[in-house]
């Protein structure tokens, strides 16, 4: 199958495939089954007959082709394997018939979890951000016992800032092309003097609070627990920090989630100076993302503002904002 057919039968996932994949895998589906919403991959609740695995459910994750290599992939789910080996609640992929986590169908990457409840915290309690610090303490100490092979490395490829930027300047308006271009240049020269790569280790990568989860239970079975290490990599533990609060300065939240985590294990209070940089990162890393995805018919649907020039200005505006705070500071 051609790289194009691929791509198209993954925008398409039809019935078939999914229950082809899914007893490929060594499952025994009903049929029935709903699609969840996820934008980079597609993802399935599916049902199980009776006894199967002792499991009534499962979570089917088909990976989009071309964005992980089988290696990088393997490494995702080494990482979600190693947590859950250290006690760690973690939403690890079930092996397969294959012996492995993985299984291919139709040139589609597809993985197979438990499928797990959970609500997403709408606002912390103090004693919340302690235990927030406590599990973000745990899966660094885990993450920092081995190193990623073939996952991504902030500020190198395949994230390497100047290849985005030659990319993405061509999708930005044109009225303010040369401003964006003269801000990101900046805001990269600025990331490569002050963030130190050899501080970089394994990281959940997209730590923001839609992939933090409460089991709703109280008392000692009361906990949070992180879920979709997609874009795990090899980064600074801050980057896993800052996405859980919206304000752009370390508040009072913040300094409780830090206490929490210095509880077991040292906190790198260097690394938060960083956080205004690593937010801008993010700005230009999320505009590039979504014009890679353009293709993809959902694309256009879910960002109808992308190729208007209110959106390029917001950018650019954000992006300004970042370098004159953290230079005047």
């Amino acid at each position: 199958m051609h790289t194009d057919e691929i791509k198209n039968s993954f925008y398409q996932l039809n019935p078939e495939l999914v229950l082809e994949a899914t007893e490929a895998a060594g499952f025994h589906p009903t049929g029935e089954f709903s699609q969840l919403n996820s934008y980079e991959n597609r993802v399935f609740d599916l049902r199980l007959e009776s006894g199967d695995r002792d499991l009534s459910r499962v979570i089917g994750k088909f990976y989009r082709p071309g964005r992980w290599s089988i290696k990088a992939l393997e490494e995702e789910h080494q990482f979600l394997l190693d947590l859950k080996e250290e006690g760690l609640t973690a939403v690890a992929p079930l092996r397969q018939k294959n012996g492995k986590t993985l299984c291919e169908v139709g040139g589609i990457f597809a993985a197979f979890f438990p499928k797990v409840l959970g609500r997403l915290p709408q606002e912390f309690l103090e004693a919340d951000l302690e235990h927030v610090g406590k599990k973000l303490a745990l899966l660094h100490n885990v993450g920092a016992q081995k190193k990623f092979r073939h996952r991504p490395v902030l500020m190198k490829s395949p994230q390497d800032p100047w290849e985005t930027l030659e990319f993405l300047l061509p999708w930005v308006a044109a009225e303010v092309r040369r401003r964006y271009e003269t801000a990101a240049t900046e805001l990269f020269h600025l990331c490569e003097d002050h963030i130190d790569p050899s501080s970089f280790q394994r990281i959940h990568g997209d730590c923001h609070r839609g992939n933090l989860l409460h089991n709703s239970k109280s008392g000692p079975d009361s906990e949070f627990f992180f879920v979709d290490f997609d874009d795990c990599m090899m980064g600074p533990v801050v980057q896993d920090v800052w996405m859980l609060f919206s304000s752009t300065e370390i508040d009072e939240e913040a300094k409780q989630l830090i206490q929490g985590y210095e509880s077991l294990r040292l906190f790198p209070l260097d690394q938060l100076q960083w956080i205004p940089l690593l937010r801008g990162l993010r700005i230009v890393n999320y505009a590039a993302w979504i014009a890679r995805r353009w293709r993809d018919p959902s694309f256009p649907r879910l960002f109808p503002l992308f190729e208007q020039y209110n959106y390029w200005a917001e950018e650019v505006e954000a992006v300004e904002r970042i370098i004159w705070s953290f230079t005047k500071s």
